[in-house]
């Protein structure tokens, strides 16, 4: 049985997910690709980020975008000018609201991460 100077550094983080009542979800992933979004101005180069298929990223933005009162992202197609996508004054407000939200959950409930943290071993065989 490895003790507890055997375990190298281990660490533990929340990861939130919010489940609206009418069964729309807004979760980590979907965060991350407004963000890379964001950061990158084209869905096919944030998917590509996230190592996802452009047809899946377009997939969650449409999700999205019907799901809040006023679109997340909008896009424009390429061609001559080039396409691109940017996050809507909403889109932003929604990714602000969520990496609020784990924040302050994280700093919440840190006492008990380092607790739970402090309990384990490291199971992955040093991987």
């Amino acid at each position: 049985m490895p003790t507890r100077t055997d375990v190298p550094e281990l660490n533990a983080s929340l990861r939130l997910r919010v489940v609206f009542d009418d069964g729309v979800r807004l979760g980590p992933g979907k965060a991350d690709l407004l963000g890379l979004i964001a950061e990158h101005g084209s869905i096919a180069a944030a998917g590509r980020a996230m190592k996802m298929s452009y047809k899946r990223a377009w997939m969650l933005v449409e999700e999205m975008n019907t799901a809040f009162q006023n679109p997340l992202v909008e896009s424009s197609r390429g061609g001559s000018q080039g396409g691109g996508a940017h996050l809507t004054a909403t889109g932003q407000e929604v990714l602000t609201a969520y990496r609020g939200m784990e924040q302050r959950l994280t700093e919440a409930a840190s006492k008990e991460l380092t607790f739970l943290t402090g309990l384990r071993v490291d199971v992955s065989g040093g991987k």
